[in-house]
């Protein structure tokens, strides 16, 4: 009977032991140890363009490098289904949620329930249009209007001596904040100055075939076009598409103006298909990796953080192509 009574004792002492070795690293998700318990989940917009895949792939190997999990997910450019993301990461109680919105409106109430949650929120690339801006710790990403001013700047100048430009759009994603910004951005640098005349302005919703089909009805309805001002450098290169299927020559004809610089847009710039490219970084893993960690920890970061980006002409991008990450 001492024997038996002595081995049920040790017995319960090994699963009191056991079971406080497994519950060393549970808790609630949120502020959990070390970089190496750190989850975080981020919703990206989709795979719609290069820069897109460019920024994709350099957040995965950013927090891969650092030790952290990372929870990813493909919006496919649809709000719901990174709304849907968002709720499946609340409920796995990560400790970050990062995301780059596809649109700006509608975010309120899930941004809401990670709050509630306790799970802090960071944004990447785009921004939200919600009046409570406690409901994010931080926006990492470009100024998408200084983007537009800049090149409206550029168009100034190239047409200083012109009495009329007439200028045709290719808009990003109706509704998305680089497409809204990008807008603003250009006839803030026009001003009330007529001569820079926006005769045509559509969506190409980022893509490339997008570009080429607006590109080739613009190019039917309004035969006398002297430039092209395009959200980024993919619909550009469908706009190049349409140009030279319609007899024109691309950068000459018809000059083209581009946001993003990208490895096939810098191409074009290079071969003068393009003129002009306002930079916008799509590497902004290593910064969110700090970010993530620090509002983990409880630390405060700024509420908007600015990517540090330059702009391009031909000559620009024929000596950066060949160190170019993207």
């Amino acid at each position: 009977m001492k024997k038996f009574i002595g081995l049920a004792v040790a017995g319960a002492l090994l699963v009191a032991m056991t079971g406080c070795a497994s519950g060393g690293s549970g808790g609630d998700g949120a502020g959990s140890g070390g970089d190496g318990d750190l989850v975080v989940g981020f919703s990206q917009v989709g795979a719609e363009s290069g820069w897109r895949t460019a920024n994709t792939k350099d957040i995965q190997r950013a927090f891969k490098d650092a030790g952290i999990e990372l929870k990813f997910s493909d919006a496919q450019g649809k709000q719901e289904n990174q709304i849907k993301a968002i709720r499946s990461y609340i409920q796995q109680q990560v400790d970050v949620i990062a995301f780059s919105p596809v649109v700006e409106s509608g975010w309120d109430t899930v941004l809401n329930e990670a709050k509630d949650a306790g799970i802090p929120v960071v944004l990447t690339d785009r921004s939200v249009d919600s009046k409570d801006d406690s409901l994010y710790e931080s926006f990492l990403g470009s100024d998408f209007i200084a983007e537009g001013e800049k090149a409206g700047e550029w168009i100034k100048t190239e047409y200083a001596d012109a009495d009329t430009v007439k200028i045709v759009e290719l808009q990003g994603t109706t509704g998305a904040a680089p497409a809204n910004d990008r807008a603003k951005g250009l006839r803030d640098a026009f001003g009330d100055d007529a001569k820079y005349d926006i005769i045509a302005s559509q969506t190409g919703d980022f893509t490339r075939a997008g570009g080429k089909q607006v590109m080739e009805a613009f190019l039917k309805s309004n035969p006398e076009i002297d430039l092209v001002y395009a959200h980024n450098d993919d619909m550009g290169l469908g706009a190049i598409e349409a140009i030279e299927a319609a007899g024109k020559t691309p950068g000459t004809d018809i000059k083209i103006v581009t946001v993003d610089a990208v490895h096939d847009g810098m191409q074009a710039l290079a071969d003068g298909k393009i003129n002009f490219i306002v930079e916008c970084s799509p590497l902004l893993g290593d910064q969110l990796v700090d970010i993530a960690q620090k509002v983990a920890a409880g630390e405060t970061v700024e509420k908007r953080i600015v990517t540090e980006e330059t702009t391009f002409t031909a000559d620009q991008a024929k000596e950066a192509l060949p160190d170019r990450q993207y």
